[in-house]
C-alpha cells in the first residue's frame, strides 16, 4: 500500500484534533474529488512499519483524539490487509483513540459477503476496530458545505458500535 500524505494535527476531518492519513488507490474516481492524485495507487510513498509506528505514536499524544482514515479509498481490497492491521494494533495500544475511516463503498456494500468488490477477509475486522464510518461516494451535485466532516448529503456518518450491535445503521448524532 502507498499513502499520499499525513497530517499530525488536522481538525477537518473528525472531531477535535486527529491524525489524517490519507493512503493511496480509489476505484470510485468521484466527480470533483478534492484528492483526485490518491486514485493512483502507486501514488505517493510506501506505508512501511516505520509509518504505521510514526502513526500509532502520534495518537498517544494528549491532545490527539483520533484517527481518520481517508484515502483514496482505504476500504479498496489490496488497502484493508494493511488498514486492518493499523487499526487492530491501535485499538490495543492507543484505547482512546477514536477511530474513523472515510469510504466510498457504503455499508451496505462492505458488510455483503456476496460483495467482491470490497468486501474481503478484512472487511470486518476492520470495521470492529473503527468508531465511525463516513460511508458513500462524494456526490458533486449533493455538495453541501455546511455539512459536519464530509462532503456531500448522501454520505452518512455511521456510529460502527451501535450499528453493529443493534444490526442496523445507526447514524452518528453530531
Amino acid at each position: 500500500m502507498n499513502f499520499g500524505q499525513i497530517y499530525y494535527s488536522d481538525v477537518a476531518n473528525g472531531p477535535g484534533c486527529r491524525t489524517s492519513f490519507f493512503v493511496s488507490g480509489c476505484r470510485h474516481h468521484c466527480p470533483g474529488c478534492f484528492n483526485a492524485e490518491t486514485w493512483n495507487f502507486d501514488y505517493g510513498h510506501p506505508y512501511t512499519i516505520d509509518i504505521e509506528n510514526e502513526l500509532v505514536e502520534s495518537l498517544k499524544e494528549s491532545y490527539i483524539d483520533g484517527i481518520s482514515i481517508l484515502g483514496g479509498e482505504p476500504m479498496e481490497p489490496e488497502n484493508q490487509p494493511y488498514v486492518r492491521k493499523l487499526v487492530e494494533r491501535i485499538r490495543v495500544e492507543v484505547p482512546k483513540s477514536n477511530n474513523w475511516i472515510y469510504s466510498g463503498y457504503t455499508w451496505e456494500e462492505l458488510t455483503d459477503p456476496k460483495n467482491s468488490a470490497c468486501h474481503t477477509e478484512d472487511t470486518m475486522s476492520v470495521l470492529e476496530n473503527i468508531d465511525v464510518l463516513v460511508d458513500g461516494e462524494f456526490h458533486q451535485d449533493e455538495r453541501d458545505i455546511t455539512l459536519h466532516f464530509r462532503g456531500s448529503a448522501n454520505q452518512r456518518l455511521i456510529d460502527v458500535p451501535a450499528t453493529l450491535k443493534a444490526g442496523e445503521v445507526v447514524l452518528l448524532d453530531i
